[in-house]
């Protein structure tokens, strides 16, 4: 990331009421322990890259948990929760986790779903929210999707914040990536221009792993482990078949994140292509060509593609969704012809299986992984909400749970390093060419 770090979360105010938990101060006492606002995880564990720093705001997170002061009375809350964009294993783990904690550990008892994403704020849809409780989460966790609804859109933040102050909220939940956080954001903004005390925390909710200052996000291990399977199934169709080859499309528009997991995972892909690394179709470099070398010498293959890669290679489109992020050409179908169309005019009899198991891998139940991460999300978010922080995201780092601010988490892309130790990785287990580019248009 460019710039320097500036890691100091926003708060609504002096944190003066007594928490209700039972916890403890002392450490030591075999009873669990509270966590103060000193607390910090550094943003670097690589020797040397913190010695620089003077202010621990520049190199350190503050840690999450719950804290033994808090800003909000239990009794005058009103929370919010909102589930926005895509879908994506977890999401109803984490509403659950929230409930859960607000109701149990906190007392509140007036809890909001509020449907449909941001769409559910707009007046014009008239669309009720949802009252939660512990008896109505109790067992979501084990189904996919979310019980609030989902939908891209309906970021007017003027029509939020009234919604906000007409419902009495004074927390909102905000699940969702890059575009509903950047949405969270200009809320708390314009919360914080009418002068109201309403805290906003959101809880990053992006396949693809592609927020900054998050080790990884929910769903992603599901979302791994459901491609693996896709992968697995194309291998075998390829090696069934005369010169087979199989193509498997994943997720991740400007991360390569999944298939290069998947890739590591499964050790049966040949060619692993991610947004970050650019390559060419034609020419001795070119795919086709490294596609064709691998049928006559192993006989088979595997291709993973993310969605977002090869973009550079269709045309061109000015078309955008809902929340303003550039619609994808769909480099799967591409592909497909693309490999079809060559082998056909050098006359080599092959064979091609197409699988896309995109919406599968949204639409699945997390894991037993994905679900114990989804839990602790949802606390530590509630535990942050409570203390009158705002304007952050709760995120794992370095294997701790950190707060992190909205604006440095949505700053830029979290993107696949094509220098780093992944990718080697993946180079080492598919064999493929370091650089699939053709040498005349370097």
């Amino acid at each position: 990331m460019s710039g320097s770090f500036d890691f100091r979360i926003k708060t609504l105010g002096e944190c003066k009421i007594p928490s209700p938990m039972p916890f403890s101060n002392i450490h030591g006492d075999s009873i669990a322990n509270f966590v103060n606002d000193e607390q910090y995880v550094l943003h670097s564990v690589i020797k040397g890259e913190n010695q620089e720093k003077k202010n621990i705001h520049e190199f350190a997170l503050e840690m999450s948990g719950p804290r033994a002061k808090i800003f909000f009375n239990p009794g005058h809350v009103h929370a919010g929760i909102v589930t926005c964009g895509g879908l994506c294993p977890g999401l109803n783990g984490v509403i659950r986790a929230i409930v859960r904690t607000l109701w149990q550990r906190y007392g509140v008892r007036r809890i909001s779903g509020v449907r449909y994403g941001f769409v559910g704020f707009m007046p014009e849809e008239n669309l009720p929210t949802m009252t939660l409780n512990p008896d109505v989460v109790d067992d979501i966790h084990n189904m996919g999707g979310t019980i609030l609804g989902s939908a891209r859109g309906g970021s007017d933040v003027t029509k939020i914040v009234d919604a906000l102050e007409q419902l009495n909220m004074n927390m909102l939940f905000t699940i969702g990536g890059d575009g509903t956080q950047r949405c969270a954001l200009e809320v708390t903004e314009e919360i914080k221009k009418r002068g109201l005390k309403i805290a906003v925390v959101g809880i990053p909710k992006t396949v693809d792993n592609d927020l900054k200052f998050t080790d990884k996000s929910f769903g992603f291990d599901t979302a791994v482990s459901k491609a693996e399977t896709a992968v697995h199934a194309a291998h075998v169709e390829a090696k069934s078949a005369m010169n087979g080859m199989g193509l498997v499309k994943v997720m991740g528009r400007e991360a390569g994140f999944i298939a290069a997991h998947t890739t590591l995972a499964t050790s049966d892909v040949n060619f692993c292509l991610i947004p970050e690394v650019p390559f060419d179709l034609e020419g001795e470099n070119g795919l086709l060509r490294q596609l064709e070398k691998r049928l006559r010498n192993r006989g088979h293959a595997v291709i993973l593609v993310a969605e977002g890669a090869g973009q550079e290679l269709l045309a061109a489109t000015n078309e955008k969704d809902p929340i303003g992020n550039k619609k994808m050409a769909d480099i799967g179908l591409f592909l497909k012809d693309q490999i079809i169309k060559y082998f056909k005019d050098i006359n080599m009899n092959a064979s091609l299986k197409y699988i896309d198991p995109s919406y599968m891998i949204r639409a699945s139940r997390a894991n037993p992984n994905d679900s114990l991460y989804c839990a602790r999300l949802g606390a530590n978010a509630v535990h942050a909400a409570m203390a009158g922080k705002t304007g952050m995201l709760v995120s794992e780092w370095n294997n701790c749970f950190v707060h992190v601010p909205t604006q440095m988490a949505v700053h830029e892309k979290n993107q696949v390093d094509p220098e780093s130790p992944l990718w080697r990785d993946v180079l080492e287990a598919t064999y493929q060419p370091i650089v699939m580019k053709d040498e005349k248009k370097k």
